[in-house]
Order: structure tokens, then sequence, then C-alpha cells
């Protein structure tokens, strides 16, 4: 009898652990319902480029012979496929791109990315009908990675929009996408972290995700729970070439607010301060009297931009704008990117260890391309060494004006000791050590020589036009 309770108890155990587990798996999110209310305004686009005549001839293609059939495939697909004119001969070639996008108004506006129609002469968007329309690009912003397409027609199929500031870390999010030309894929994951910044991408605050995303789906939607499209698909982090877990997607508010300005004036303003900022690691928090590490410290100000205007000044470490805490630097492009000139920024800054407000009005972007003026690498007359082991010379009348600097001295020579370990080089301009303007030659080796054992010390170097801060210690 006592080995026919154990049995029944086991059984129970089973059943229970069963029902569990069924309990769980209908909990899951089905997505069918989302899928077929959403597909039919998820369009595919493909785009063709003229390339440059020139003679097409088989010596000019990579040999692919000798890769095995699913590599040569593979390859194949990735090169632009050359076309010869009606009527045969040789001459004129097509380059031809797939991508994804969606519909947002019944007339014809089309939501996409900047680099799935870039450079195109021709736009055809396909409907979920198979029916294929011309597209007139109605504009384009290449730092947001966003454009606006539009087709002829009426009535058609829209998507409804969600709000992406909503959006938490866990959330299920579905995609729908043409990825390698197949459309109407399905795939889904969850938000993996929001607010990322990505390299040479400063003004949009990216949603992080693990929905499998590949070559095509580029300019499709993301989508919530609730059939509200949160982002467009973008890009992938990728080691390889295809899909390695991790992806991202500009937020709909973001895309929204750029489709607005292109479509009533055809370009995007964005606020703009004209600083350079930084991260502010440990070793810089500890040297700027920080409790922890956090805030954009300003490296560089641009001579008669918003913030020298406003009272900014080089070694500021901003915590905040209009409330909105700066706990990384990259959230500070995120903020000031979506005001317009002329918008309000109240900074809540660190300036010599006390905390202050700085209200200031931001400006317009400049256009890309335009940047702070690289500096020289012109030397001065006067020589001073230091325990820092460099040489450094004062800055001439004719420096400064070219430089656009007050004050400052130029490494002449780097020797043996910290200055050669944190690869300081002769040519940077050095401005600031342990937080104090530098004026002189003299000044400099003043605070040199008094500088702190075995703490953290900060230094604002410039090379070529850029500045940033650096930190090192002296040992006993």
């Amino acid at each position: 009898m006592p080995r026919l309770k154990s049995y029944l108890s086991i059984v129970a155990a089973v059943l229970v652990l069963g029902q569990a587990v069924t309990a769980q798996a209908v909990e899951l999110p089905d997505f069918t319902v989302l899928v077929e209310q959403a597909s039919p305004a998820v369009v595919n686009i493909s785009t063709t480029q003229k390339l440059p005549d020139r003679k097409v001839s088989n010596q000019q293609m990579p040999d692919l012979e000798g890769l095995p059939p699913m590599l040569r495939e593979f390859f194949e697909r990735g090169m632009p496929q050359p076309r010869s004119p009606r009527g045969g001969g040789g001459g004129q070639r097509e380059a031809q791109s797939l991508g994804s996008g969606f519909i947002i108004s019944p007339d014809g506006y089309i939501l996409t990315n900047n680099h799935v129609i870039a450079d195109a002469d021709e736009i055809l968007v396909r409907l979920a009908d198979r029916s294929e329309l011309k597209a007139k690009l109605v504009g384009t912003d290449p730092r947001s990675d966003v454009a606006l397409l539009k087709i002829e027609g009426n009535n058609l199929p829209v998507l409804k929009l969600g709000k992406s500031q909503d959006l938490k870390a866990g959330q299920w999010v579905v995609a729908i996408g043409s990825p390698f030309g197949f459309d109407h894929t399905v795939t889904q994951g969850i938000v993996s972290a929001i607010g990322r910044s990505l390299p040479n991408e400063n003004y949009v605050p990216f949603i992080q995700t693990d929905v499998p995303i590949n070559p095509g789906n580029s300019g499709g939607p993301l989508f919530n729970l609730a059939g509200e499209v949160v982002g467009i698909n973008s890009q992938i982090y990728t080691r390889s070439g295809g899909f390695m877990g991790v992806s991202f997607a500009i937020p709909i508010d973001v895309a929204m607010d750029v489709s607005n300005q292109l479509k009533a004036g055809g370009k995007v303003s964005r606020g703009w301060l004209g600083v350079v900022i930084q991260e502010v690691n440990k070793d810089l928090a500890e040297s700027f009297g920080l409790d922890k590490p956090a805030g954009a410290l300003v490296a560089q100000i641009q001579d008669g931009g918003p913030a020298a205007k406003g009272g900014l000044q080089v070694g500021d470490v901003i915590l905040s704008m209009n409330g909105q805490p700066i706990v990384m630097s990259a959230d500070l492009p995120h903020l000031v990117g979506a005001l317009k000139a002329g918008g309000k920024a109240n900074l809540e800054v660190i300036r010599e260890g006390k905390r202050r407000n700085v209200e200031l009005a931001v400006g317009a972007i400049p256009e890309e391309g335009q940047e702070l003026d690289a500096l020289g690498n012109k030397s001065g007359v006067e020589r001073s060494s230091n325990r820092l082991g460099i040489a450094v010379v004062e800055l001439t009348d004719e420096q400064k004006k070219s430089f656009d600097l007050q004050s400052g001295v130029v490494i002449k020579e780097v020797q043996n000791g910290p200055a050669a370990l944190i690869g300081l080089q002769p040519g940077d301009v050095i401005t600031h050590l342990n937080n104090q303007a530098i004026n002189s030659t003299k000044e400099f080796t003043d605070i040199a020589k008094a500088l702190p054992k075995n703490r953290s010390v900060s230094m604002r170097v410039l090379r070529q036009g850029r500045a940033s801060f650096i930190t090192f210690k002296l040992a006993e």
C-alpha cells in the first residue's frame, strides 16, 4: 500500500506539472490576428539605379567557379545584376535593391529606410495584392535613415501607429517584411533594450530587439501585441552578414516627426548645441568630483554656436536637460535633436564641483560635413619640461588665431613617462590640466608639479580639431 501511494503521488505530480506547462503554453501570444490585419498595409519596395556606361564582360565579374552551390548562389544574389538596353547590345547597366515599407495614410504615403531607396532612379512598390506602382520620393533624412514615399491611391490599407516611448524591455514585438525577397515574412521576439545608441548614429535612440531581421527586412514595421507600429526595422549587428540575435529599429515617434517635416517642407530641422561631448567614466567622475559616472562632459565648444552664446563652458558636465536626466552622454544628442531651432534647453551642469543651471536657445544643426576646423601642428618658441614626460611650447598669436583658441600649450616632444603611456603625441594641444585652464608653459609646469598622486587627474587635449578629456594617475 505505501508503494501504491507513492506511485499515485508521482502520477499526481506529473499531472499537475503537465497542467502548468499547458497553461504556460496557452499564455504565449498568438500573432495570427495581428498578421492578418496588418499584412495588407506592408509593402515590398524594389529600386533600380542606372550605373555608368561601360562594357560588361565576364572578366569584370568575380570568378565564382569552384565554390559550393549555396555559396555561389549567395554571392550571385548579392551582386548588382547588369541589364542590357532593350534591343540588345552592351552599355548601360542597372543595379537593383530590395526592401520593405508600410502605408501610413489612405492616400498612399509610405515609410521606409533611407538606405533602401538611396540613389535610386526608379522606385517600385508592390502591394499585398501583388500590384506594382511607381513611387515618388517625397523626402529623405539620412541622419535618421527615414524616407517618405508617395504612391497614387485611395482608401489604401493603413497601419495603426503606436507610441514607442511606452515600450519596455521584455515586451513581445513582431516584424513583417521581405527578407531575401520573401514577401510578408513574419518574425517575432522581444524588446532587448530601448534608447540604444549606435556609432555614427547620434540622433536616433534605437529600439534593440532579438527579432530575426535579414536583408530585405529594412524599412518594414515593428509591431507591439496591440498591432500598432512602434518602430521601423533598420539595422542588425552581425559578423557573418546574417542575423546574429541583435537588431535595431527606429522608434516610430522619431520616424513620424521626420515624416511630418518631410511632408511639410521636404527637409528636417533638428536642435544643435555646437559642442563635442564625451562619456564620463569612473576616473573622469572622480576627477570632476562626481559621486558616480553620469552625464555628458563638454570637451569642445563651437565658437559662436548656441552653447558658447548661452554660457556653457568646456569642462561642464551636463546632468540633465529640461528635466530629463543624462545618464549616458549619448542621451544628450537624442534630446537636443528632438528640439527645433530656437527651442529652449535648460541644462543642469556640474562646474568646478558645484551644480548650476544654464539656459540657452538651441540652434539648427549644420549641413552634414560641416565640422569644427582642424588644428594644425605648428610649434612655438618657448620650451618647458615637466614631470609628465613631455616638452610643451607656447601658442603664438598666429596659432591662437588659426586654432581659434585663447590659451593652451602645444606638445613639442613626448619622452618616456606618463604622457607616452596615455598616448599623447607631438602637436597635441593641452588646454586644461586638473580642471584648470592653461595660459602659459610656466602655468602648465606649475600645475603639473602640484598634481596629486594616486588619484585620477583629467587633461583636455585637442587633436586634429577634436577635443576630449583623458585621465591618468601619477604613481608615488
